[in-house]
């Protein structure tokens, strides 16, 4: 029970206080977390082939899990529907209850067309409320949803773009009071556009797949959580990468991902003891200015802003597209995020369900997401409506 209610409390602080105050606090701008945003769950990978790479796959060729990283391959699957349901248990190693569920689904209206939908429910158990006095407050059950609703068109066989809507809901204070604030339930709305390119072509006399794809997601109102009205942006994020397939025989196939990804969200500056920035700039921006200016707002320059970049890696092994075998490594840097591990999975295909399995390596004393299992069950219905 004590955890639990240090957990909330961290939170809680993390998400109340300003922007302004977090940063002075820091003596230096590039220190850990410098890069500040609401609702982070959005930038956990739900999809367990995705999370067995490395967190790689905007590339990657596209499955019913394909909303939660790079809609746009969508256009490129041979069923006309399909759906998937994703659920991981996390940072099981500080609150036992905490967990990621994701469910998403699509429909092909054409061989240029599909539409698509999914949910993302982030919940953080359930918490008993005790107030200074430790009088007994009730139970409260923190909770973040997000619902999406994604439009793609294929522009011939090789190409292909996408677009999501997004309603953002985040209720973790339960209306209590933290200092002189009022916390209260935040929501935003947020747009994803993305984009994919493959060809076939021959590398080392072996047919392959050679696939680049983007994604900008989050890209929305800022949201506050405090009857201060205090605003804070939603974690913009700018993901690019590519993916080889290559075709060994008729039975083998391995595919290689590497994905490079960054928050395009203000990076905190150093302020003086007075409060005043003597390097960097003012995080408290508009959303345009925060996305543009999040490449060259970092107190540390160039430097610093390459230590914003995050890269994933990884690798796919898959017989007779049945069976699959997978491994990765995510990287952040110490000071921005410090997400270090290794990543290994599974999956298997029988008729129309696919089950993935994605397993996280990390040092449990050091990482809160050692031993995080990610799994993944999908359906895929229907006859192709042809490919152009």
């Amino acid at each position: 029970m004590f955890s639990r209610s240090i957990t909330l409390s961290v939170i809680i602080l993390i998400l109340f206080t300003s922007l302004q105050i977090s940063a002075q606090t820091q003596t230096n701008g590039s220190q850990a977390n410098s890069v500040v945003s609401a609702v982070p769950f959005l930038l956990i990978t739900p999809d367990a082939r995705s999370g067995s790479m490395g967190d790689a796959g905007v590339a990657v060729e596209g499955d019913a899990n394909s909303s939660s990283i790079n809609v746009s391959k969508l256009a490129f699957l041979k069923n006309d529907y399909g759906f998937g349901i994703s659920y991981s248990p996390w940072l099981k190693n500080l609150v036992p209850d905490i967990n990621l569920a994701y469910l998403s689904g699509y429909y092909k209206l054409s061989s240029r067309n599909t539409i698509a939908a999914s949910m993302r429910y982030f919940s953080l158990g359930s918490i008993n409320l005790i107030d200074e006095k430790q009088q007994d407050l009730g139970s409260f059950s923190p909770s973040e949803l997000a619902l999406d609703v994604s439009f793609v068109r294929s522009f011939g066989e090789n190409f292909a773009l996408g677009t999501t809507l997004r309603y953002i809901y985040s209720n973790l204070g339960s209306n209590q009071f933290a200092g002189n604030q009022q916390s209260a339930a935040g929501s935003a709305v947020a747009a994803d556009i993305s984009g994919i390119y493959k060809r076939k072509t021959q590398i080392f006399n072996t047919d392959a797949i050679l696939s680049v794809g983007t994604n900008i997601s989050n890209i929305g109102t800022k949201m506050s959580y405090s009857s201060s009205g205090l605003n804070y942006s939603l974690p913009t994020n700018f993901k690019i990468g590519g993916a080889s397939t290559f075709f060994i025989d008729n039975l083998s196939e391995f595919t290689f991902a590497l994905d490079f990804n960054k928050l395009l969200v203000p990076t905190q500056p150093i302020y003086d003891a007075n409060g005043n920035i003597t390097s960097g700039k003012d995080p408290n921006r508009s959303v345009p200015a925060s996305i543009f200016g999040s490449f060259s707002d970092a107190p540390g320059g160039v430097s610093e802003e390459l230590k914003e970049v995050g890269i994933g890696t990884g690798v796919e092994y898959r017989y007779n597209k049945q069976f699959a075998l997978r491994a990765g490594y995510h990287y952040e840097n110490p000071n921005k995020g410090d997400a270090r591990y290794f990543t290994l999975g599974a999956g298997l295909k029988y008729n129309v369900v696919n089950i993935d399995l994605s397993y996280l390596l990390a040092n449990s004393q050091n990482s809160p997401l050692a031993n995080t299992l990610r799994f993944s069950l999908l359906f895929n219905f229907g006859s192709s409506k042809g490919t152009l």
